[in-house]
């Protein structure tokens, strides 16, 4: 396994450093990211820094369409590959102690100390310099309200310990800004106006004009400060920036704050003409107290807390993982707008577009519907509804009938680029479906299905339908040139997950509607369930009798077949040491492929199948996709193998903050950040709703003394605490439930209290 690379403290609520870490300091700006939902930045100081780091603020639902540039064009590929872009930088503040900048890079900061609170959502930091004669300590708060979405907090103190010194902030709204990721260094943002009005600074810019008929994005944000003390003041603009010039005359053991109350509206919600009065009537309506908003974001993350949090006793670094990523979590999503998706890195970076992913659907959906309002899965399925007639563009781009969802999107048409996910990873398609499953077994509510689901399922059917062909030699259905989820291999033949999960969803789309055919206006005639139900029955799927194993696809057993184990530590990750050719003649597996349709679909296998195929690919598996470790440790939990299930739950838990794969410094990874949770409460408490039976089977991992959780369930709030002696489920609110702990039926209608059993103790 590779040395994990650690740069801050282990702490149950906290991500803290008393080292400025100059060689990685965008590993630490990703680390230090915050985000509200609406808007989200890395860790990046408000001062200059002239070192290597990243600088980059989002906007959720703000994007641009680049120009798809390939060597050989081929048909279907998307025109475009959409990406989110880095937006205004409204946290910068200049700062020159008598004329000299301050700049960490090139300075030696003495107390240098940085800490990202997950409890209420606060970035604080602080730090000394000595200025020639003249010795001045610095901190900084900062906080992106989650009560005020457009909203950023920033108070500055400075402090004279020795000498005096006059202090000069400069604070800016910059929007002269690129991605990093940017074909040929393009600038995506064009000046609008900016200005001062009604006691604040404001600054207005638009993206570029593209050639996709794609809807520009207009941009507005805006500054007013408050101190303390006095000061003289200037005001300088430019075309993409607008500065305020702050000067303070500071003696021996005298300080001062300047609080920096920042908004940012978008065409998203506000007219491009109306966005200045918006930002006007918005100040009058705030106060510009520090304190009294500081006091709301603690409240309201509390609120949050009050229900996701959970508490692990006996393991702070399993305390900190799973409380990090729950953190970065809802600070990218919280299920306000159903226009917005879940990007893998969040407010964090520009790795993968920021696009919308499967990831949402098959690891996402899972944690929402436990741990917020029913709506919140609802939005994420509305998302998909809205985009169908973009999927089935996708579709027809392939030749193909029927929806075809995209791999990576913003309105829902593809944009990604890569000839083996546009054309072959398609089992995308099943997920989305999946989704709708899993939000109806979970909730018992059909509305969705009855209506929206079905239209989606329908064409999704549809799509697979027609993707599969006939073998006339074998007598089945059969899916070849595709890309299953280890995209360590591609335009492989009969992938047995993209064949299972095409299957089943043929077969759920069909009883679906054959259910509430009288309660949908949509139709499908027989002879199309007919020949459904015929794929159904007669789908090829790749197996191995005599190893006992569901074959990953037709040639896999034809490898060169070891264990990651075999392989010496310094070419790992793979994906950073090997050639693509290499990778994809190798064995080797970047994340869950056949075990993630048994973990869909466990209710469909023996334990005895889970535990031949586990212990088949797990070997191979060098888990270098972050939405890996979660599932292995989901099946190395039920199985019973304990310190599998705990090595794959630290690894997910702590993926970014220990920095496994090598790759945080562009950006955490948000979507997977759900395996963390995934693997405590489906594989350590065996949650399980099978055919709508709410099941549990809890295990405690011996290096922890107990963990703590809640679930919503049908509108019932349960909390389900794990010691080593027993197993307590309490009914906080809700009807009395029905349901199942290892194995054996119970009604719960306030407190129960169990003996906590082994796994080798009888009916485990």
């Amino acid at each position: 396994m590779k040395q994990v690379q650690r740069l801050f403290q282990v702490d149950p609520w906290k991500v803290s450093t008393h080292t400025l870490d100059k060689e990685n300091r965008r590993l630490q700006e990703s680390l230090t990211s915050l985000g509200n939902g609406y808007m989200g930045m890395r860790g990046n100081f408000e001062e200059s820094y002239s070192g290597d780091h990243h600088q980059g603020s989002y906007l959720a639902g703000v994007w641009y369409p680049d120009k798809t540039r390939v060597g050989w064009w081929k048909n279907g590929y998307p025109e475009y590959f959409g990406k989110v872009i880095n937006s205004v930088n409204y946290i910068a503040m200049d700062i020159y102690v008598n004329g000299v900048a301050v700049d960490l890079y090139s300075m030696e900061p003495e107390d240098f100390y940085l800490e990202l609170d997950m409890k209420t959502g606060i970035l604080s930091r602080q730090f000394t310099i000595t200025v020639n004669d003249t010795t001045i300590r610095f901190s900084f708060e900062r906080f992106l309200s989650i009560v005020q979405k457009e909203m950023a907090m920033i108070r500055l103190t400075a402090e004279v310990l020795k000498g005096d010194a006059t202090v000069t902030i400069v604070s800016k709204l910059d929007g002269d800004v690129q991605n990093e990721d940017s074909n040929y260094e393009e600038h995506f943002w064009s000046p609008r106006e900016a200005g001062r009005m009604e006691g604040f600074s404001y600054l207005s810019a638009k993206t570029i004009p593209n050639s996709f008929d794609i809807e520009q994005f207009s941009v507005t944000s805006a500054m007013k400060h408050v101190s303390n003390k006095n000061y003289s003041h200037e005001i300088s603009k430019e075309a993409l920036k607008i500065e305020e010039t702050f000067s303070f005359h500071v003696a021996e053991n005298d300080s001062f704050y300047l609080d920096k109350q920042v908004l940012v509206v978008t065409s998203r919600d506000i007219p491009e003409k109306k966005q200045i009065e918006t930002l006007g009537t918005l100040y009058q309506a705030l106060t510009p107290d520090y304190s009294a908003h500081k006091k709301n974001q603690i409240d309201a993350w509390a609120n949050r807390w009050a229900l996701a949090d959970v508490i692990i006793d006996g393991d702070e670094e399993a305390q900190q993982g799973i409380r990090f990523n729950l953190f970065q979590l809802f600070a990218t999503y919280y299920g306000e707008d159903e226009r917005l998706n879940i990007g893998p890195k969040g407010f964090t970076g520009e790795k993968y577009g920021g696009a919308t992913y499967w990831d949402t659907e098959a690891y996402a959906v899972p944690l929402y519907l436990a741990l917020a309002d029913p709506s919140v899965t609802k939005n994420l399925l509305t998302y998909r509804h809205n985009q169908l007639p973009q999927a089935q563009h996708n579709a027809r781009q392939q030749g193909l009938k029927g929806a075809l969802y995209p791999m990576v999107t913003f309105t829902g048409v593809e944009c990604h680029n890569e000839w083996e996910i546009t054309f072959e990873e398609i089992h995308r398609n099943g997920a989305i479906a999946y989704a709708i499953y899993n939000y109806t077994n979970y909730t018992g509510d059909t509305s969705y299905l009855e209506n929206k689901g079905l239209e989606v399922l329908s064409e999704i059917a549809r799509f697979w339908a027609d993707r599969v062909h006939f073998s006339k030699r074998a007598q089945k259905y059969m899916i070849h040139g595709v890309t299953g989820p280890n995209e360590y291999e591609n335009n492989v033949n009969n992938n047995w997950y993209t064949n299972t999960i095409a299957a089943w969803v043929l077969r759920y789309t069909r009883e679906s509607y054959l259910q509430f055919k009288d309660k949908t206006s949509l139709i499908i005639e027989e002879n199309e369930l007919a020949n459904w139900l015929d794929i159904v029955e007669n789908m090829y799927y790749p197996t191995d009798k005599e190893l006992g194993i569901f074959v990953q696809h037709d040639t896999f057993l034809d490898k060169d077949l070891f264990a990651a184990s075999e392989l010496n530590l310094e070419e790992l990750p793979l994906n950073q040491h090997w050639s693509w050719d290499k990778i994809l003649r190798s064995c080797f597996i970047k994340q869950a492929d056949v075990l993630q349709g048994i973990y869909f679909f466990s209710d469909d296998y023996t334990l005895e199948e889970k535990r031949k195929n586990f212990e088949f690919y797990e070997p191979m598996t060098v888990h270098e996709s972050s939405l890996s470790p979660s599932i292995h440790a989901i099946l190395a939990a039920e199985l019973g193998l304990e310190e599998k299930a705990l090595e794959m739950y630290q690894r997910t838990a702590r993926l970014d903050l220990d920095n496994y794969n090598n790759d945080t410094e562009d950006g955490l990874h948000i979507t997977s950040m759900t395996g963390s949770w995934l693997a405590i409460i489906q594989g350590f408490a065996q949650m399980k709703t099978d055919h709508e039976t709410l099941s549990f089977a809890p295990f405690l991992p011996s290096k922890w003394n107990a963990y703590a959780f809640h679930i919503n369930y049908r509108g019932r709030l349960l909390l389900v605490t794990v010691t080593k002696e027993s197993v307590t489920l309490d009914l906080v609110h809700g009807e009395p439930l029905k349901l199942k702990l290892y194995n054996e039926w119970l009604l719960l209608t306030d407190k129960t209290t169990l003996p906590l059993r082994k796994k080798d103790d009888k009916h485990v």
